[in-house]
């Protein structure tokens, strides 16, 4: 794809969110089956909110679920950029009418304590690099309309995310079994998803060394201080105003957000 036509998609992205008008499938423009193509729509976008002064903190990982991958005719995860507006404080309200078609998911979110330089990194090195593990909710949204999206869709809007709140208390790895760790997360006090830590590509941790490896080999290793979110732990949930989500993750503790 020429450059030019790689930013005229990225920009109407960027004016879907901020006018909060969805619009349709942009992957009829993208060359068939090119990934790349889309991670360079996404990368655009990056480059466009970092001039703007948004301050990148870390990392998602999206497509974690085997099943979902399947439907979409893909065998690996995707990523996007998590930047620091993005946060949503643990228990606090998202104002509405700020995000288009908001569904919540569970995931168990990391912070980097080191960098992870190497495009083979050991299981070793991956736990070694980890600090923190908290409970998280991500809040993802799409700039397509109805959701109707290909993995080229998804990778090119930033793998459809919107908000994301950490909570907590921040944890070190030593000791927990993230494989086995149940999932419960509520609608307005209502169980409306399960899930365990194997639904995320059999362990969280497989994800964090699955994406170590990728923003290596892309030139933007992960940091000191980043937060990966690592993938969904059981099936999202569509999210309308006045609802409140709460996710209860075992041995790790508890996340909510609320919607305006």
């Amino acid at each position: 794809m020429t450059d030019n036509a790689i930013a005229s998609i990225a920009q109407s992205l960027r004016q879907a969110e901020a006018g909060r008008v969805p619009i349709s499938p942009i992957a009829p423009l993208l060359p068939e089956r090119s990934l790349d193509a889309a991670y360079a729509v996404q990368e655009a976008n990056t480059r466009a909110a970092l001039a703007a002064g948004r301050r990148l903190v870390g990392r998602k990982i999206g497509l974690t679920s085997v099943a979902v991958q399947r439907q979409l005719g893909v065998d690996q995860p995707d990523y996007g950029m998590l930047f620091a507006d993005m946060e949503v404080q643990d228990g606090d309200t998202i104002p509405a009418g700020t995000l288009l078609q908001p569904k919540v998911e569970a995931e168990i979110a990391f912070v980097i304590g080191a960098s992870l330089p190497r495009t083979d990194p050991t299981s070793t090195e991956i736990l070694d690099a980890i600090e923190w593990v908290v409970p998280a909710l991500e809040i993802v949204d799409s700039r397509i309309a109805d959701w109707k999206i290909s993995i080229h869709d998804t990778i090119a809007d930033n793998a459809s995310s919107g908000r994301y709140v950490l909570g907590g208390p921040a944890q070190r790895i030593d000791g927990l079994d993230l494989r086995l760790a149940g999932m419960v997360l509520e609608r307005n006090g209502d169980p409306t998803s399960f899930g365990a830590g194997m639904a995320c590509l059999g362990h969280p941790l497989h994800a964090v060394r699955w994406l170590a490896s990728v923003m290596a080999k892309r030139g933007h290793p992960l940091a000191a201080g980043d937060i990966v979110l690592s993938g969904a732990l059981g099936p999202m949930v569509a999210a309308s105003p006045g609802d409140r989500f709460t996710a209860h993750v075992n041995g790790l503790g508890s996340v909510s957000v609320r919607f305006g």
